[in-house]
């Protein structure tokens, strides 16, 4: 295993509101940065935060409306999402970054990887996609369009929410605002069927996942210019989320062999 370095060039870190740092890693050689599900939070990554530092370094996207954000607005547009949080992103300089988006989140860091390319700055060197089907192929779900118990019996059958969030009334009336916003952005998304990433494109799935099929997993190599592959693991839609060392040895494998090793 080779010795962990500090970057040449000077880090600095930027907007706290959008990004998080759970743990310090400055001498990290890449940033892992992490973007949330429909309904989810930064607080999402924290353990994967811990399991990676401080070989690699974590920052988790925490959008607003929810959590410690609750009172803002949600961003119901996705390109309008990508466009703030590239914006924040634009001040943590100094780092290698990659990539890591869950469900929603995998195509708001498409997204976002597109607009690091186009403007011609430090760009994304892995990507990794997980439980999301190709950002170019249309959607059929209605979710934002469901009543509160509609939002609350999908939440139920993707098994991605905390029981004692459907416990607790309060707890749940202050999430479904999060969700059909977050609903709203994904299923009135759909990518250039021509957006393409240069940096590889790793893409993660359940294999009993019911709302992301193999073939739809597999239609990401369109959008890979360079290097494509796709691992499946066991579980559904949240097969990651008590982040099994299986799914944490193959994301520290695959940024070991960008950083050349860590």
């Amino acid at each position: 295993m080779t010795a962990i370095t500090g970057n040449p060039v000077p880090r600095v870190d930027g907007d706290s509101v959008w990004i998080r740092s759970f743990h310090r890693a400055d001498r990290a050689p890449i940033t892992l940065v992490c973007f949330p599900h429909a309904g989810g939070s930064a607080s999402f990554y924290f353990a994967l935060s811990r399991a990676l530092s401080p070989a690699v370094e974590v920052l988790a996207v925490q959008y607003p409306g929810r959590q410690d954000r609750r009172n803002e607005p949600v961003v119901e547009d996705l390109g309008l999402l990508a466009d703030k949080v590239y914006r924040a992103l634009s001040g943590w300089t100094g780092r290698r970054f990659a990539f890591f988006g869950h469900s929603m989140g995998a195509s708001v860091a498409f997204e976002v990887a597109r607009r690091m390319e186009q403007a011609g700055g430090p760009v994304p060197e892995l990507f990794f996609a997980s439980a999301r089907r190709s950002p170019s192929l249309p959607t059929d779900s209605r979710v934002r369009l469901m009543d509160d118990a509609g939002i609350v019996a999908e939440l139920k059958r993707l098994s991605g929410t905390a029981a004692a969030l459907f416990a607790d009334p309060e707890l749940m009336a202050a999430a479904i605002p999060a969700l059909r916003g977050d609903y709203t952005a994904i299923e009135s998304y759909i990518a250039e069927p021509t957006a393409t990433l240069d940096c590889p494109v790793h893409v993660f799935i359940g294999d009993v996942d019911p709302l992301t099929a193999l073939d739809q997993a597999e239609a990401w190599r369109g959008h890979a210019a360079g290097a494509f592959d796709l691992s499946v693991f066991p579980g559904g839609h949240f097969y990651l989320e008590t982040w099994p060392a299986q799914v944490v040895e193959e994301i520290r494998e695959r940024i070991r062999v960008t950083t050349g090793g860590i």
